[in-house]
């Protein structure tokens, strides 16, 4: 459960895929375990996970994909 303000949400632990920008190259990492908010669904990465991550980038990928990418300019 996650408590603000005396309000208090259920949270559920999921599986996420996000994708990293480190030194301007992207990197997906997917089936990060995250818990998510059930009103907002925001997804927090345990501090665990987040290292996890910071070692995987430094190993090679399981796959390479190609990447479309798109500018959102204001008009």
């Amino acid at each position: 459960m996650l408590s603000l303000f005396s309000i208090t949400y259920e949270a559920q632990l999921k599986s996420s895929s996000e994708i990293f920008k480190v030194q301007e190259k992207f990197y997906l990492v997917e089936n990060i375990p995250a818990t998510v908010c059930s009103r907002c669904r925001e997804e927090v990465f345990s501090r665990e996970a987040t290292e996890r991550i910071r070692a995987m980038l430094q190993e090679k990928p399981i796959r390479s994909i190609q990447l479309d990418v798109f500018a959102f300019n204001q008009p």
